[in-house]
């Protein structure tokens, strides 16, 4: 009887296990980057990477994200890039109004920050893929930027 139980437990495990890893490796290794998201400038565009990288998804959603200074007269694209090498690059959209204080982040006189929201779900599975040290990396993040023109 001792043993019928055991027999059930392992194949239980065994197919939760085998769920969980045909969920996780069915995840897009690339989230759409919608065109309309970045911004048409004529001059020329700008690209920085983040004042501060935040990876905690243990925390739940919204724990996974970046908080980028942008200069003041300056419109950003609404959305932003992380790309890990040999995964591919993954989009998000900045989600946070334009602010001079965000998470201990000061922006510099005629800067502002914005906070950009990375899925709980896909930095799990990155992690999980042994890539979480380069989620942490600001140089991995980016947002493009370009100058309001006069009309």
């Amino acid at each position: 009887m001792y043993k019928s139980k055991i027999t059930y437990l392992l194949f239980t495990l065994t197919f939760i296990i085998v769920l969980c890893w045909t969920f996780f490796s069915k995840l897009p290794n690339e989230l759409t980057c919608q065109q309309s998201n970045v911004i048409r400038a004529t001059g020329k565009r700008y690209y920085t990477h983040p004042q501060k990288v935040v990876v905690k998804p243990w925390r739940g959603e919204h724990h996974v994200y970046a908080i980028f200074m942008i200069p003041g007269e300056h419109l950003n694209d609404k959305l932003f890039t992380v790309t890990i090498k040999s995964v591919g690059t993954f989009c998000g959209e900045l989600d946070f109004a334009s602010t001079t204080v965000a998470d201990g982040v000061y922006a510099k006189p005629g800067h502002y920050l914005m906070k950009a929201l990375f899925l709980t779900r896909t930095a799990v599975w990155l992690i999980a893929k042994g890539k979480g040290d380069e989620l942490k990396q600001s140089g991995n993040w980016r947002v493009g930027y370009a100058k309001i023109e006069e009309k």
